[in-house]
């Protein structure tokens, strides 16, 4: 039996296996550096990646300096530094200044979550952002990049954000691209020998090479970054705009001044009635909090309608993906995959690629996005909110991201625009639960409700800049895109 079928096995057609084969990766490791890591020969000590990217830049046909300056290297850096560390004390939104954390830096538009109170001992101004400066992340997620236009100028972050300013005007932009770049990047968060970083200080830079190219060059690098930044400053003010008029029109105060009914207001903790009518099933006090009720009173008696975000007037699909175990390939052989955290990001860092072959179906019918869907963050951090630009047709988002597609473009920019309001959050918050980790799922997105104006024209409008300010955010990466093409192509890979 055993050889009968083995000649049967034996007998079986050959299939041919067709399998595409990815870069490999290489570099020579010299017999120092492999004492130095403890005489170990496995490839995964050495970052393969971070020695091609210090071979190819310091091989380019511009040659290279490094970006701060020490004995003998004058450098392109002016200064780079950050401020003394300080304990903070945190305060609510109306009795402090806003303070951004690191995480926020790449943010296209941040908000402050946080307040320090006047009372805390370091340097307010010291902190506030200054125009011209790059700033790096020194710690936590290190090496991210961003630079100081009009929406971050005069801002407080932390001590943990590192401010670079540059000799001569030009190497803002230039350096900044060069940071941003996979090469230059790559190179920021590792040393000389390919080891990574794990706290990012300003004396790294001293370690830290640059080509140097032509200033014309550089110059037309820089002068598109800040047409990019320019472009994402004109964004943020439409947005503003947008918002303002839909508080006017539906007579809003801002929500620390919207009076909610509790039991006994000399109380630090809120203490409300609520009907048996009025539970939904729901036992949780933070599903039944007044702020919702004073929300939905206030659109009730300004709007012509207080619908929810499932009305097919407003929205055609609510799509929740499903959780499923995730196949990540190398750049170039899948989509683009990116999480929550990065929803209020242009070009999001740390972007991952997502398998067509083994997750092509799911892809189609859940995880793709698609102009003007609008994305609401469901589990971990909930009611973070986004539309999305023409820069991300066709890239994924992770299952804790729900998509809402709207009935057509007439309310596509007003759907996001109500949803990203401070009143929106709340109608989003409430409906979060878990004990350990938040959530809200497709159903309470369903039943958000969102108000429709009187004023159709209003509504139109309001509709119509949220979309401008999204066709510039577009046009923005664009710059920012072919600002790291020159690069590649005219600097690092020039022959």
């Amino acid at each position: 039996m055993v050889d009968n079928l083995a000649r049967k096995l034996d007998d079986a057609p050959k299939v041919e296996i067709e399998i595409s084969e990815a870069p490999v990766k290489w570099c020579s490791v010299s017999l120092a550096e492999m004492v130095e890591r403890g005489k170990r020969l496995e490839a995964s000590v050495f970052d393969v990646e971070a020695k091609q990217a210090h071979d190819l830049v310091k091989g380019n046909k511009y040659g290279c300096s490094m970006l701060l300056g020490d004995e003998g290297d004058d450098g392109i850096i002016d200064a780079a530094y950050y401020p003394g560390r300080f304990k903070r004390i945190y305060c609510d939104r109306g009795n402090g200044v806003p303070f951004y954390l690191p995480s926020q830096m790449t943010d296209i538009y941040p908000k402050a979550d946080k307040f320090i109170s006047k009372l805390t001992k370091c340097d307010i101004d010291e902190l506030r952002l200054k125009e011209k400066t790059l700033l790096l992340t020194r710690s936590g997620t290190i090496g991210n990049i961003s630079l100081v236009s009009k929406t971050l100028q005069g801002t407080v972050y932390s001590d943990d954000v590192i401010r670079v300013t540059f000799k001569n005007d030009y190497d803002l932009g230039y350096t900044y691209t060069y940071l941003k770049s996979k090469i230059g990047n790559t190179i920021l968060q590792t040393n000389g020998y390919g080891s990574v970083i794990t706290h990012l200080e300003p004396e790294h830079l001293s370690e830290t090479p640059i080509p140097n190219a032509p200033v014309k060059i550089k110059k037309k690098i820089h002068d598109l970054i800040m047409q990019s930044y320019t472009l994402r400053d004109e964004s943020n003010a439409i947005i503003d705009q947008a918002q303002a008029l839909l508080v006017k029109e539906l007579n809003l105060p801002s929500i620390s001044e919207i009076k909610v009914d509790t039991l006994d207001g000399s109380k630090s903790v809120q203490t409300f009635n609520i009907k048996l009518s009025e539970m939904a099933g729901r036992a949780d006090a933070s599903y039944h909090v007044p702020i919702v009720d004073a929300i939905v009173d206030i659109l009730k008696k300004n709007a012509a309608e207080v619908t929810t975000v499932g009305d097919k007037r407003i929205s055609s699909d609510i799509i929740l993906p499903g959780r499923f175990k995730r196949v990540y390939v190398e750049e170039g052989y899948g989509r683009v995959f990116i999480g929550g955290k990065q929803l209020y990001e242009l070009d999001p860092t740390n972007k991952k690629f997502l398998s067509l072959v083994h997750h092509g179906e799911r892809i189609a019918k859940q995880l793709e996005l698609h102009e003007n869907m609008t994305l609401i963050t469901c589990s971990g951090t909930i009611g973070k909110v986004t539309l999305v630009g023409k820069q991300w047709e066709n890239w994924t988002a992770n299952q804790h991201i729900i998509r809402v597609v709207p009935a057509n473009n007439d309310v596509a920019g007003y759907i996001s625009t109500f949803l990203s309001s401070d009143y929106g959050y709340e109608l989003i918050k409430h409906f979060t639960y878990g004990a350990v980790v938040d959530e809200i799922d497709d159903n309470h997105v369903r039943q958000i409700q969102i108000p429709i104006l009187k004023n159709q024209d209003i509504q139109k409008q309001i509709n119509d800049l949220a979309l401008q300010a999204n066709e510039k955010r577009y046009k923005a990466f664009l710059l920012e895109q072919k600002a790291l093409k020159i690069l590649d192509d005219d600097i690092i890979y020039a022959k």
